[in-house]
């Protein structure tokens, strides 16, 4: 989503960068560079007008004039001033000790407002909690239908009995007690856009279930619109937070930016694509270091603890060593980095990647995805024995292969000797060249003489 406003701020980082020394015009002009970006991206003028001040006034600070390197002073300078608008300190989604616990969420039609529901349901329960969907979208005959449909998906029970949305919402939380579930998400009705009767209705059934939250669904892709939706909300039913979905499109992103300074209540997830383990806390250092194309390793980290599986991870590396490294091995890990999400998403964590978006479409372009999923179906069309041993394929064991996962036999000869290159660059970057005289499976170290003191 902030791929055009990152490509321009890095043009105006580096124009800064390339300075030995700054002059208080030269920073005026990359402010005004900046300000240009930001609201090009559709970030609220108020917000960027009170960004900026604040990173001039630091930036013209003596500290960072006579530094050594004041270039890269105020870039810092800007990460932590777009920390601050972002939000400042993570949030932490806290429930409270009472049960069951309630959270109502709000929003406007198309927001991602159920999607969103269902995406909360699975991370708490993923946090250990019982959680329970109501339906109270009675508006929306399609609403209720979807909501099942995605609690089957993520194994969460859902209620919706009545006709009344707010008697629904309140015998939703009575029925909770019954389930045994000690937190309940409300999908309430939504419009088309902001009107009295969407917001009577919120109150009502705010009133009646005095939940602990009230979250708001907030698309990223409206700009604007999601500002003026989100004051409406905050002066209606007094929103505690805000849930921003459709991140991973392509529109300018200005409502991330101005959320929470417009509002003042925190961002406390990010939608970030259709599925619905897609949901990730919002950290507002990280997210400025997205923005600002510093990449954000901490979440990849995040999602590598969460998705992979360290035992087999163990295991492959320990095979690679003994040099047993199999296509079992292969599909295993193959499989593991898929669910970690796209490589382009993957890539744009990464610091340091030179050239900016361009580079980053590049080297996604080279890794592809097309290609993980055609080696996968050859793996697939092996036999067990032929995964286990690769030098056992024969000419008509590949022409099989080949037909069976729609593939013609240059691929299957292409996919057997990349993964022999591949498997001895592995073994040798992990040191298991075997040296003369080691046992299998051993590494053999050089003994050397230290020098005398």
């Amino acid at each position: 989503m902030f791929d055009t406003l990152t490509e321009r701020l890095d043009g105006t980082f580096r124009k800064l960068r390339s300075r030995g020394k700054l002059h208080p015009k030269q920073v005026d002009n990359a402010l005004a560079d900046m300000r240009t970006a930001l609201l090009d991206a559709d970030v609220a003028v108020e917000v960027a007008d009170d960004f900026l001040t604040r990173v001039r006034e630091r930036a013209l600070s003596e500290e960072v004039m006579k530094s050594l390197t004041p270039g890269q002073q105020v870039v810092k300078v800007v990460n932590e001033e777009l920390t601050v608008t972002l939000g400042g300190e993570h949030r932490r989604f806290e429930l409270g000790g009472t049960r069951p616990a309630v959270v109502m969420m709000a929003g406007v039609q198309g927001s991602g407002k159920t999607t969103a529901c269902a995406k909360l349901a699975k991370q708490l329960k993923h946090d250990g909690r019982r959680p329970l969907l109501i339906a109270a979208d009675l508006e929306r005959p399609a609403a209720i239908e979807q909501l099942r449909t995605l609690g089957r998906e993520i194994g969460v029970p859902v209620w919706s009995e009545g006709k009344d949305p707010v008697k629904v919402a309140k015998q939703g939380v009575k029925e909770a007690d019954r389930q045994d579930a000690d937190v309940v998400i409300i999908d309430t009705a939504g419009r088309l856009h902001v009107d009295g009767e969407m917001m009577r209705q919120a109150r009502k059934i705010k009133d009646a279930t005095k939940p602990h939250h009230v979250l708001m669904a907030a698309d990223a892709m409206t700009g604007q619109d999601a500002i003026v939706q989100a004051r409406e909300f905050m002066r209606e039913v007094d929103t505690t937070g805000f849930v921003l979905t459709k991140l991973d499109g392509d529109a300018r992103g200005g409502a991330a930016l101005s959320i929470t300074a417009v509002t003042g209540r925190p961002v406390y997830f990010v939608g970030t694509g259709e599925k619905p383990e897609d949901l990730e806390p919002f950290y507002p250092d990280r997210m400025a270091g997205r923005i600002l194309g510093m990449g954000d390793v901490l979440t990849l980290i995040d999602k590598a603890q969460e998705n992979l599986d360290a035992a087999e991870a163990q295991k492959a590396a320990e095979n690679m060593l003994k040099g047993q490294f199999t296509f079992e091995d292969f599909l295993d890990q193959l499989r593991q980095v898929q669910k970690l999400g796209s490589m382009g998403e993957l890539l744009k964590m990464l610091p340091g990647v030179p050239g900016g978006k361009n580079a980053m479409k590049e080297m996604a372009e080279a890794i592809d995805e097309g290609e993980l999923k055609r080696a996968e179906a050859m793996i697939l069309s092996m036999t067990p024995g032929e995964r286990r041993e690769p030098g056992i394929i024969s000419g008509s064991r590949r022409l099989r292969i080949a037909n069976g996962s729609g593939v013609t036999t240059a691929d299957v000869n292409s996919l057997l000797k990349d993964f022999q290159s591949a498997k001895k660059m592995m073994r040798t970057m992990m040191g298991g060249k075997r040296m003369p005289g080691a046992l299998p499976g051993t590494m053999k170290v050089p003994s050397a003489k230290l020098p005398k003191r």
